[in-house]
């Protein structure tokens, strides 16, 4: 690795990177500007000859060396690059500049040029940023440490992203599974989620309502209360902390609510948490997050906010590929298997709805074959639907950029069932009786009609 030599215009500007730090590999210089007569920058040398081929030359620049020109006048900038290039046509050069833009320079093949108080100012920003994230965990610790055991709930069949983020908070509240034990309503049952609890050791205990009323404070993590529907424990409308990245709803109360609407995960809001307050996160709780990250933004592809980004690559660093890996390879049944096959031997893609009616089987391989089934072509829409005891259950996903899944699968379900989702994924369940009373009967292809009928409304209703 060469030399960084730094070419500062005044004082101003080589005293100011004097006060952020300086480098051993960095040899610093400042050209006085006229009638400057304050006294030489802290570690810096005036550049004998100015911008002059002689006084660059004297530098004596290696092959391997960069030079960063620190201005905002554009005719300096501009003398500096003929000059340095003079001296050596093939210098890679760093312009650190707020007042020029790239067309205010010369084309040069190994120049950039990057903002300058502003990288100072991003972070300052982010410190910032992080203070917020620290008051807000403060908060919740002081609300909850009197607390003897506290309920940390998620959504029945809870995600990656609910179950890591409930992980999270039990870290950042440096409690145990004892004193803080994630519940939920319903069973973890997609494979890669049982995977997901098995490779980090996580138990995720289900209750019954009635069961909420043993814990002295109650947490709601990536879910709202008003989601648990009508018949929901009367605990739920008044709760002490809820975190969460879905719509904002209405009719509770929360002590602490912290929504955040733009990001793509809940996991992004907790690894915003744990780095304000310097939690450690070991490979574990990094691979819980990186991938309750990654599925919720369907791999950084769907509904992404920057928050999102800067999360991954931090936890990127830290956890476990090994770990990763078995949770994303997680067994197929092959029960399911013979079911997709037989769905796929029947199965066409028409006005870009493809849909997968499987027959019985477990409700875990329902949004797997979903997922699948977008990647045939000319589909748009994927619909794979099941049945699940005395339910239809359908998962839903699209390519993201049409209407929303849970928009259009609310007004499938209208008036027979429940459902609900995000705008590229959402799930579905009508009671078989109910099904029947407006279809007449259930089999597959009464299924595949009904469900296409619907589904080409509710996604062209808007349209007339």
């Amino acid at each position: 690795m060469g030399r960084r030599i730094i070419i500062c215009d005044g004082a101003e500007s080589a005293r100011l990177w004097s006060r952020i730090g300086t480098d051993e590999l960095e040899e610093l210089t400042w050209i006085p500007r006229e009638n400057e007569t304050r006294a030489r920058p802290a570690g810096f040398k005036i550049l004998q000859g100015g911008l002059d081929e002689d006084a660059i030359a004297k530098l004596d620049p290696a092959e391997d060396d960069e030079f960063a020109l620190v201005s905002d006048d554009g005719p300096w900038t501009r003398l500096a690059i003929r000059k340095i290039r003079k001296v050596d046509g093939d210098a890679s050069i760093l312009v650190l500049s707020d007042g020029l833009t790239e067309d205010d320079l010369p084309h040069h093949a190994s120049l950039r040029r990057t903002g300058w108080k502003t990288l100072i100012r991003d972070d300052i920003d982010e410190e910032f940023a992080h203070l917020t994230n620290l008051q807000r965990v403060v908060k919740i610790r002081e609300l909850l440490a009197p607390r003897e055991r506290v309920g940390i709930l998620v959504q029945p069949d809870p995600d990656p992203d609910g179950i890591a983020s409930a992980y999270a908070l039990r870290a950042l509240l440096g409690r145990k599974r004892t004193t803080a034990p994630l519940i939920s309503f319903g069973d973890v049952q997609r494979p890669e989620n049982q995977a997901l609890c098995r490779a980090i050791g996580i138990e995720v205990r289900v209750i019954t309502p009635d069961e909420i009323s043993e814990f002295d404070a109650l947490v709601l993590v990536d879910v709202q209360p008003n989601v648990f529907g009508d018949n929901a424990p009367e605990r739920l409308k008044n709760v002490d902390v809820v975190i969460d990245h879905h719509p904002e709803r209405t009719g509770y109360e929360a002590t602490i609510r912290d929504i955040r609407v733009s990001y793509g995960a809940t996991s992004t809001i907790f690894t915003e948490y744990l780095r304000a307050t310097n939690t450690e996160i070991n490979p574990r709780l990094a691979t819980a997050l990186l991938y309750g990250i990654k599925s919720d933004t369907q791999y950084l592809g769907r509904e992404t906010s920057d928050q999102d980004m800067k999360s991954f690559a931090y936890l990127h660093a830290s956890h476990s590929p090994a770990l990763l890996r078995r949770i994303e390879r997680p067994a197929l049944p092959i029960t399911g298997l013979q079911a997709l096959g037989r769905a796929l031997s029947k199965s066409d893609v028409r006005d870009g709805i493809h849909i997968l009616v499987l027959g019985r089987v477990r409700e875990d391989v329902i949004p797997q074959v979903a997922d699948m089934a977008l990647q045939a072509e000319g589909a748009e829409w994927a619909v794979a639907v099941g049945t699940v005891e005395r339910n239809l259950v359908f998962s839903v996903r699209n390519v993201g950029y049409v209407r929303a899944a849970g928009e259009v699968v609310k007004a499938v379900v209208e008036g027979l069932g429940v459902g609900g989702g995000h705008r590229s994924m959402a799930k579905g369940i009508i009671p078989i009786k109910a099904f029947r009373e407006v279809y007449g009967r259930a089999d597959r292809a009464q299924i595949l009609s009904a469900l296409y009928d619907a589904f080409v409304r509710a996604i062209h209703r808007d349209e007339d």
